[in-house]
C-alpha cells in the first residue's frame, strides 16, 4: 500500500508541474503573437501596407528587375514590354470599374505596340508609336460607342476618350522611356536603369522609415494622408546620398551630378506616387488590383518609377553631352 501510494505520487505532481509550465509557454506564445500582431496593425495604419508581404514582394519584384539587367538588357527589354502592357490593362479594369469606359483590349495593344516600336527603332520609334496609340484608343472607343449609339452621353464619351488617352501616356509613353534608357549606348545604359531604381528605391525606404517612426505633419492629406513631411525628409536624404553614390560608383559621373540625379529622383519619383494616389483617391479604391501581395497592383509598385525613368533618360542625355 506504502509502496503503491508513493509511487504514483512525483508522476501526478510531475504532470501537473509540467502542464502547468506548458500553459505557461503557450500564453506567453500568445501574448508575444498578440504584441506583434499589434505592433504589425499599427505600423500598416501609418505606412498604408503590410510591410511583411511588402518586402517579400519586393524582393521578389527586384530580383528578377536585376536578373535580366544583368544577364541580358534584351530580356529586361521583354520584362519591360509584359510589365507596361499588364499595367496598362490593369489601369484600365480601374477605370472601367469606375464607370470609365476605357478600351481594355485596345489598352493592352497600344502599349504592346509602344514598347516594341521603342525597343526597334529607338526614340524616333517611341514618339511615332505613342502618336499613333492614342489615335488608336480613340478610335476603338468610337467604334464601340457607335456599336452602342445613344447608350452613353456625349460628355461622358468625351471624358472616356481623355482618359483612354491618360492610360497611354502615363503608363506605356512614360514605361517606354526606362526601356530606351536600358538600351542606350549599346546596353550599356542598364546601369542608369539600375541606379534609377536603386535611389527610387531608397527613397521610398527613407519615406516610409522616417514616415512610421517620426511622421507628425501630413504632407498632403486630401491626396495620400499617410505621406508626411518627416516621411518626405527622410526620402530627400537617402535619394541624396544614393545619387552621389550610385553616380560616382556606378555611373562614373561627378558627385554633383549625382547630387543633382539624387534630387531630381527624388521629385520625380514623389510626384509620381501622388499622381498615382490621387487617381486612386479619385476613383475610390485603396490599391490598383490585388495582384500582388503587399503591394496591391502593379501600378503601385511602379507609380514612382514610371516619371523617374523618363527624367533619368533625359539626364543620362545632357550628362553625356
Amino acid at each position: 500500500m506504502v509502496a503503491g501510494t508513493d509511487g504514483p505520487g512525483p508522476q501526478r505532481r510531475t504532470g501537473v508541474f509540467g502542464g502547468k509550465r506548458k500553459v505557461d509557454l503557450q500564453a506567453e506564445i500568445d501574448a508575444a503573437r498578440d504584441r506583434f500582431e499589434a505592433t504589425n496593425a499599427k505600423i500598416e495604419a501609418r505606412a498604408g501596407r503590410n510591410l511583411f508581404l511588402a518586402g517579400i514582394s519586393g524582393v521578389v519584384f527586384g530580383a528578377l528587375i536585376l536578373a535580366s539587367l544583368l544577364w541580358f538588357v534584351e530580356i529586361f527589354a521583354v520584362l519591360a514590354a509584359v510589365l507596361m502592357t499588364a499595367a496598362s490593362v490593369e489601369l484600365a479594369i480601374a477605370l472601367r470599374s469606375a464607370g470609365r469606359r476605357v478600351p481594355l483590349v485596345g489598352s493592352g495593344i497600344a502599349a504592346l505596340g509602344v514598347v516594341t516600336a521603342s525597343y526597334l527603332l529607338g526614340a524616333q520609334g517611341l514618339w511615332w508609336s505613342s502618336l499613333a496609340a492614342c489615335v488608336f484608343v480613340v478610335a476603338w472607343r468610337l467604334v464601340d460607342a457607335a456599336a452602342h449609339r445613344g447608350a452613353r452621353p456625349a460628355a461622358r464619351l468625351g471624358r472616356d476618350l481623355l482618359t483612354s488617352v491618360f492610360v497611354v501616356l502615363y503608363v506605356t509613353v512614360l514605361g517606354a522611356f526606362t526601356e530606351l534608357l536600358a538600351l542606350r549606348d549599346a546596353g550599356q545604359g542598364r546601369w542608369w536603369v539600375l541606379g534609377m531604381i536603386i535611389i527610387v528605391v531608397a527613397a521610398d525606404t527613407g519615406a516610409y522609415a522616417a514616415g512610421v517612426t517620426l511622421g507628425r505633419h501630413k504632407m498632403v492629406p486630401t491626396i495620400s494622408p499617410n505621406k508626411s513631411w518627416e516621411g518626405f525628409a527622410g526620402a530627400a536624404l537617402t535619394a541624396i546620398a544614393g545619387g552621389i553614390l550610385v553616380g560616382v560608383l556606378m555611373l562614373g559621373i561627378p558627385w554633383w551630378q549625382g547630387l543633382v540625379l539624387g534630387i531630381v529622383l527624388l521629385l520625380t519619383a514623389t510626384i509620381g506616387d501622388l499622381t498615382e494616389s490621387l487617381v486612386k483617391r479619385d476613383l475610390g479604391i485603396k490599391d490598383m488590383s490585388n495582384w500582388i501581395p503587399g503591394h496591391g497592383g502593379l501600378l503601385d509598385r511602379v507609380d514612382s518609377i514610371l516619371p523617374s525613368g523618363a527624367a533619368a533618360f533625359a539626364l543620362s542625355v545632357i550628362f553625356a553631352r
